[in-house]
């Protein structure tokens, strides 16, 4: 396996023998708002500045790279949200962005 670096926007990407594994990523205060989490994104932005969002156990900041496996904790509100990442995609259709998440808690 060869890691080489990033090619076309946000993602990495592996040679193996005859192919090529992609992963895709963006930034925390992008992916709640493109998969609905939080309304906009700056409100995504501010809440992660307050320490409200933590991912993985960590508080994190707005630049924090979101991949497939990741825990957020969302804690704005009355009652916190656990959810982890299943997909990373650019753009979203309404209906389709439940398909990018599953709520933990």
């Amino acid at each position: 396996m060869t890691k080489k670096g990033s090619i076309w926007g946000k993602g990495r990407y592996w040679l193996f023998d005859d192919y090529i594994i992609w992963q895709v990523y963006m930034r925390l205060d992008k992916y709640l708002k493109v998969v609905r989490l939080i309304k906009r994104r700056t409100v995504a932005n501010e809440a992660c500045d307050a320490g409200k969002i933590v991912v993985n156990g960590k508080i994190a900041r707005a630049s924090y790279d979101v991949k497939p496996g990741d825990i957020i904790e969302i804690n704005m509100g009355a009652t916190p949200l656990k959810v982890k990442v299943v997909k990373v995609s650019e753009y979203l259709k309404k209906e389709d962005a439940p398909d990018h998440y599953e709520v933990i808690t």
